[in-house]
C-alpha cells in the first residue's frame, strides 16, 4: 500500500505542479484553455473508441454504419455529437490557447521549445479533424477531402506524388478511407498524446505558466507560491466539468447532420473545404494556387517557428500585449485587417481577376504577394517611426494584421461564398 501511494504521488506530482505562483491562478490570465484542450482530447479518445465499435471503414458500409449509430444504437447520437463538437471546439480552444501564449509573451525565454511543440500539437489537431472528416462518407465530407487533397497537386515537382500518396491513388476511394481511418484512429492520436506529455513536462521545467506582470515592472524574482492541490486542481476540475456540460448541451440540442451518401459523379455546388481550411480555399480564389497552398502557408509557419528565437529589444514576458503601446498598435492592426481585407476581396472579385497581361503565376502570384509583403513591411516601419513602437510591438502588430486578415478570409469562405464560389449575402 505504501508503494502504491508513492507511485500515485509521483504520477500526479509530474502531471501537475506541486507548487505554483499565486498570480498564475487567476482565471483571466489563462482562461483554463490548456486544461480545456486536454479535456477535449480525452473526450475525443473516449467517444472515438466507442464509435469504432460501430464503424466500418469501407465505402459500402461507412455511411450506413454512421446512420445505424445515430438511429439504432442506444446513446449513439449523443456519442457522435460529443465527438463532433469536441473535435470542432478543440480547434477553436487550441487556437485561443496559442493566442493567449503569444499575447502574454509566454513563448519566449525557456518556453521557446514548448512554443514549437505547441505548434506541432496544433498541426496534429488539424490533422485529426481532417482525417476524421472523411469517415462519414457523405457528400459533404467526400468532396471536401477531394478539394483539400486536390490542392496538393499544385506543389511544384512533387504535387502529383503528394496527392496520390494522400489519396492512395488518383481519386478519393476505398484506399483513401483506409488511410484516413488509420491516421485518425492510430497515428495522429498517439503522436498527439506523446506531444501532450512532452508539452506538460516542458511547462513543469519552465516552473509553470508565465507569471503575469504590468509593463515596466521587473519579472518577479520571488513570487508568492501556493500548493497545486487543492488550489489548482479544484479550479481545473470546475473548468473541466463546465466544459463537459457545454459539450453535452451542444451534442443534445445541435446534433451533427449526416448528408446523403458520397457520390463521386455529382459534386455539390458549392463544394467547400472544412471550415478550418476554408481560408486557404479563399486564398486560392485570389492567388495563384502555388502561392495560396505552398508559399504563403510556408512563410506563415516559418514565421511562427522563428518568432520566439528572434532578437528582442525588451523582455515583455508576462505582459499582456507587451505594453500600452503594444495594445494600441495591435488595435490599429486589427482595425486595418478588418477594413482592408474585405475591400481587397471585393476589388479582386470585381476588377483584379480579369488581369491577363502576364502568366497567372506572376499576375496572380508573385506580383500581389510582393505588393502585400511591401505593404506589411511599410506598415511595420510606420509603427516604428511614427508611433515609436518597439520591435516587439511592431512585430506583434504584424501578427495581428495577418491573423485578422486570415480570419476574414475564413469568414468570407464559410458564409459569403455561394454557388460557383461567387460572393453572396448569407441571408
Amino acid at each position: 500500500m505504501a508503494d502504491q501511494a508513492r507511485v500515485r504521488k509521483f504520477f500526479f506530482l509530474h502531471m501537475r505542479p506541486n507548487r505554483l505562483p499565486v498570480a498564475t491562478l487567476r482565471f483571466t490570465h489563462t482562461f483554463g484553455l490548456g486544461g480545456m484542450s486536454a479535456v477535449l482530447v480525452i473526450l475525443l479518445i473516449l467517444t472515438g473508441a466507442l464509435m469504432m465499435l460501430a464503424y466500418e471503414p469501407t465505402p459500402d458500409r461507412a455511411h450506413d454504419s454512421i446512420l445505424g449509430l445515430q438511429t439504432e444504437t442506444l446513446f449513439g447520437p449523443l456519442i457522435r455529437g460529443l465527438h463532433y463538437w469536441s473535435a470542432n471546439l478543440l480547434i477553436a480552444v487550441a487556437l485561443l490557447h496559442l493566442l493567449r501564449v503569444f499575447f502574454t509573451g509566454a513563448k519566449d525565454g525557456p518556453r521557446k521549445l514548448n512554443w514549437v511543440i505547441g505548434l506541432t500539437m496544433l498541426a496534429c489537431v488539424l490533422a485529426s479533424n481532417f482525417t476524421g472528416y472523411l469517415l462519414p462518407w457523405d457528400q459533404l465530407s467526400y468532396w471536401a477531402v477531394t478539394i483539400c487533397t486536390g490542392m496538393l497537386g499544385y506543389v511544384p515537382g512533387v504535387g502529383g506524388w503528394l496527392q496520390e500518396a494522400a489519396r492512395g491513388g488518383r481519386d478519393v476511394g476505398p484506399t483513401t478511407l483506409i488511410i484516413f481511418y488509420t491516421l485518425h484512429t492510430t497515428v495522429v492520436p498517439v503522436a498527439l498524446a506523446l506531444l501532450m506529455g512532452f508539452h506538460f513536462w516542458r511547462v513543469r521545467k519552465a516552473r509553470g505558466v508565465v507569471v503575469p506582470r504590468q509593463a515596466g515592472t521587473p519579472v518577479p524574482a520571488d513570487p508568492e507560491f501556493t500548493r497545486g492541490w487543492p488550489d489548482l486542481i479544484l479550479r481545473e476540475l470546475v473548468v473541466g466539468t463546465v466544459l463537459v456540460a457545454v459539450v453535452m448541451m451542444l451534442a443534445i440540442f445541435f446534433a451533427p447532420e449526416l448528408g446523403t451518401p458520397a457520390n463521386p459523379g455529382m459534386s455539390p455546388n458549392p463544394a467547400k473545404a472544412p471550415w478550418y481550411f476554408v481560408g486557404f480555399q479563399e486564398l486560392q480564389i485570389h492567388f495563384h494556387p502555388m502561392f495560396a497552398i505552398l508559399v504563403i502557408p510556408l512563410v506563415a509557419v516559418a514565421g511562427l517557428i522563428w518568432w520566439p528565437y528572434r532578437r528582442r529589444e525588451v523582455d515583455q514576458t508576462g505582459v499582456l500585449f507587451g505594453s500600452g503601446a503594444g495594445r494600441r498598435t495591435a488595435g490599429i492592426a486589427a482595425l486595418l485587417g478588418l477594413i482592408a481585407t474585405p475591400l481587397l476581396i471585393i476589388a479582386d472579385e470585381m476588377w483584379l481577376q480579369t488581369t491577363t497581361w502576364a502568366p497567372s503565376v506572376i499576375s496572380h502570384g508573385l506580383l500581389p504577394f510582393l505588393i502585400l509583403a511591401v505593404a506589411v513591411v511599410g506598415f511595420r516601419m510606420i509603427l516604428r517611426k511614427q508611433l515609436n513602437a518597439t520591435r516587439e510591438d511592431a512585430d506583434q502588430a504584424v501578427f495581428v494584421l495577418m491573423g485578422v486578415a486570415f480570419a476574414v478570409l475564413t469568414i468570407t469562405g464559410v458564409w459569403f461564398r455561394g454557388a460557383g464560389m461567387a460572393l453572396v449575402w448569407p441571408w
